[in-house]
């Protein structure tokens, strides 16, 4: 639905109601800082914070700037030097945040550079279409100083001069960004196939681009998979890890340092129907390797959903919130971020970011479904049909050990509260000086191409002038320059100072505090590799209420620490600066202290059945098979055969089926050698009405025999060009040949409104879970009359009881829908249906 300026009116199914409540009570936004008692008084004062802020809200206008009409910006890149952060970053934001500045921003990758601001890189495309650019940018960049508000920032390529690993007809697809011994690192992959590396001094180049690519265009030994897709992850022991794969293996391998080339063995570490876009992450000790499955880049038809599986290895075995492991022949549950009914399909391929408060946040695309496809767009393979793919950002939570966006809510489409990118300090020297310091020793402001000014210490302390109490995470860009040096991070002053240092004599990330025979220390040996000459991201939390600190240091701050410490010190709860500290020379640029963010802990309610509707329901324990007996014309479908029975409710399209019975309080239906699918429609589906109002549809299923191409489940049906599907689907996986994955499968067909005339077509799928030998399904249908149409969600479970609730298609609200069956595809195996319930939606 796409909810107007009227405060995003509350919908009807309990899922979307609460969803909406939650960002009205700003809790679907960024988490509201947490602090100690000494300031914020009681829990009360605190809530009441968070009423003033959602006031601001409702003021912020809901509807993003349309694109400019001025010329689109030059090829050239802007020097990578970040202008002085602002004292009031904006509170809130919009999606999509590219909204204004390009048209699309595919596949995005993020980063901060070390000149403080964020940096996000897009697949090819044509991101200036709408202001009369023809063709595309390659790999386009944004900047921003905030995450919300960017600014165009260049390419990466430039279409008359692309390197010469690329064939005539290749299109640069899927950056991935990391800041790698002391330059930033970008990998690509070619819509030909093969993975290209290119490196650069500042975010915005000069890129070089490597002779040779990463991994060729062919598969490689042990990876049957498409060679697109890449990232890159490096692990607490130095060793860097590249993951890739596309439709329907994703691969890791060890790379020689720099990312020269693969190393050691190539592990499969998942599969699956259309899975791509692996992207790994360190969280709590555990590796997570996130991907985004199902149907991409089909307008307002695509099913693209993220996922997740996590493992104690870089190299897995990894596995979803169910326990299946990514490499079973299934579909796989895990939902991080799916469709919601909000006006954006197929949101997907992402990367992660952590704020200056230690939010995570994802950035990825989606497809806005009221203007969904370009007009065919000339590219270097030909003229496409291509989707338009806008750059979103949402919270990121970490709920009972999993990440899912928005605390299940989905993608945000109303005003959401921004990141934090500043607060009590956030100091890049960009002016040149050392103001709001007070400084010890011998510190300079320097300058470099890609920083700009940064403090350049020797033996020598910075402390803040500004403080700030209760919770906090405070961090850094640091580097030591001296082979017996170190460079620390500190909170507080005096005995009470309490530093991370990064030192390179010891070889380790130490936290210390106290003097003399009270000093308390606890440290982690770094990696022989770690570079103590390059800028390193140090964070510092501190939990007031506790004492816990708890330090970080990696290359990036991508999720991926090369060491972590903690430590616990009594009475620090006050109000205090932040400083840094060096032994020998060090440099240290974008110091800041904020209040941490307070992590949301509960999901959003999933919807739940009301009453339950007899009228609508059927245990199949009667004595006549539903819907046979006498011919009528069909309400819905008047091209098709239809037929009823008196009493028992049901009307079938195409029936009955041969071989369908009732069979021990149970209906049973053989498949059928039949589709349902765009011009071919040749299976049976047995109907009945469906309630007036809000409602949930559930079955349970036994789908038996093993073979390709097999289905059998719920269909909410208007006719055989309009209809929404979830079944027990067996499907073969596209690079392994003879497999059979056994798939919950959520797909729609309806008329395509972009194409001239209106035709009908059929959605890129979405995927649930894997099923079990026996299913449960459920649909939960809302009519949004708004925006006339209904909003349709899945959910499956293996015991009736566990439910996994994914995303949303939508129909027109055109025609009556009803509720159905169908068993249907290739002939040779059998369904078993022990029950249809309707009930009500509360």
């Amino acid at each position: 639905m796409r909810l107007g300026p009227d405060q995003r009116r509350p919908v009807r199914t309990a899922w979307v109601a609460a969803c909406a409540a939650a960002v009205l009570a700003g809790s679907l936004g960024p988490v509201v800082p947490a602090m100690a008692d000494a300031d914020i008084g009681t829990v009360a004062d605190a809530a009441a914070g968070v009423a003033v802020a959602t006031s601001d809200v409702a003021d912020v206008a809901t509807s993003a700037a349309p694109p400019s009409s001025a010329a689109p910006p030059s090829s050239a890149a802007p020097p990578a030097s970040a202008a002085p952060p602002s004292d009031a970053a904006p509170a809130t934001y919009t999606n999509p945040v590219s909204a204004g500045v390009t048209d699309t921003f595919p596949d995005p990758a993020v980063i901060r550079g070390k000149d403080g601001a964020w940096y996000a890189y897009g697949t090819q495309n044509p991101v200036f279409n709408s202001q009369g650019e023809p063709g595309e940018r390659i790999l386009p960049i944004l900047r921003s100083t905030d995450l919300v508000t960017w600014e165009y920032a260049g390419e990466v390529i430039q279409s008359d001069d692309v390197p010469a690993t690329w064939r005539d007809n290749s299109r640069a697809w899927a950056p991935d960004i990391r800041y790698v011994d002391g330059e930033y690192l970008l990998t690509y992959g070619l819509s030909t196939g093969g993975l290209a590396v290119a490196t650069a001094p500042t975010p915005t180049g000069p890129w070089t681009h490597r002779d040779e690519l990463l991994v060729p265009s062919a598969p490689i030994d042990g990876c049957p998979t498409g060679n697109i897709d890449q990232a890159l992850f490096t692990d607490d022991d130095g060793t860097l890890y590249l993951y890739w794969g596309s439709y329907d293996v994703l691969c890791v391998s060890e790379l020689t340092p720099g990312a020269g080339e693969l190393t050691g063995p190539v592990t499969q570490v998942a599969q699956g129907r259309r899975a791509e876009g692996a992207y790994v992450v360190r969280h709590d000790d555990l590796y997570y390797l996130m991907y985004s499955d199902a149907g991409c880049c089909e307008g307002a038809f695509s099913g693209y959903t993220v996922k997740v599986g996590r493992s104690d290895s870089p190299v897995g075995p990894f596995v979803d919130d169910d326990g299946t492991d990514l490499m079973a022949e299934s579909s796989k549950g895990g939902y991080v971020l799916t469709s919601n009914g909000d006006g954006y399909a197929g949101p997907g391929h992402h990367s992660l970011i952590t704020d200056l408060a230690g939010q995570d946040w994802m950035a990825y695309h989606a497809i806005p479904e009221a203007d969904p496809d370009f007009p065919p767009v000339d590219t270097r393979n030909g003229v496409l049909n291509l989707s338009k793919r806008p750059l979103m950002i949402d919270r990121l939570d970490w709920i009972d050990g999993w990440p899912v966006v928005n605390a299940g809510a989905g993608p945000s489409s109303g005003p959401q509260r921004a990141p934090v990118t500043s607060g009590p300090v956030n100091s890049t020297f960009a002016d040149g000086s050392l103001a709001g310091w007070r400084v010890g020793g011998d510190v300079v402001v320097g300058q470099e191409p890609d920083t700009g000014p940064y403090a350049a210490l020797d033996g020598a302390t910075l402390t803040s002038r500004d403080r700030a109490g209760g919770d906090l995470r405070a961090q850094a860009d640091l580097r030591v320059a001296d082979d017996d040096g170190a460079v620390g991070l500190a909170l507080g002053t005096g005995a009470g100072r309490v530093t991370a240092w990064v030192d390179r004599a010891a070889g380790e990330l130490r936290l210390e505090t106290g003097r003399g025979p009270k000093v308390q220390r606890a440290a982690t040996p770094l990696p022989d590799s770690f570079p103590y000459g390059d800028w390193n991201v140090v964070t510092l939390d501190r939990e007031a209420r506790s004492g816990a600190y708890t330090a970080t240091v990696s290359a990036d701050n991508l999720k991926e620490p090369l060491g972590s410490v903690g430590l616990t010190v009594r009475g620090a709860a006050g109000r205090v600066p932040v400083g840094v500290t060096a032994r020998g020379a060090a440099g240290a640029d974008n110091v800041s202290l904020v209040p941490a963010a307070r992590p949301v802990t509960e999901r959003v309610p999933d919807p739940q059945p009301g009453a339950l509707l007899p009228e609508h329901s059927d245990e199949f324990d009667g004595d006549v098979v539903p819907g046979t007996g006498a011919a009528r014309t069909g309400a819905n479908d008047t091209s098709a055969d239809t037929t009823s029975a008196n009493g028992t409710g049901w009307t079938w399209v195409r029936g009955p089926a041969a071989g369908v019975r009732l069979d021990g309080g149970a209906l049973t239906w053989p498949t059928q050698n039949a589709e349902l699918y765009q011009g071919t429609n040749t299976a049976s589906v047995l109907t009945r009405d469906a309630p007036t109002g809000d409602y949930l549809v559930e079955t349970k299923l036994t789908l038996d025999g093993v073979g390709v191409n097999r289905q059998a489940g719920l269909v909410l049906y208007a006719d055989d060009d309009q209809f929404v599907k979830l079944v027990h689907s067996q499907l073969g996986l596209l690079r392994k040949p003879g497999s059979v994955s056994q798939t919950v499968e959520f797909t729609k067909e309806a008329a395509r409104t972009t194409s001239n005339p209106p035709s009908a077509a059929y959605s890129a799928p979405m995927f649930g879970p894997a099923p079990g030998e026996t299913t449960w399904l459920r649909l939960a249908v809302h009519r949004d009359a708004a925006n006339a149409e209904y909003e349709v969600r899945m959910a499956s479970s293996t015991d009736g009881e566990t439910w996994r609730w994914g995303g949303v298609w939508t129909l027109p609200d055109d025609q009556p829908l009803r509720t159905g069956l169908v068993a249907m595809n290739t002939a040779g195996a059998t369904a078993t249906f022990d029950y249809v319930r309707t009930y009500a939606l509360p």
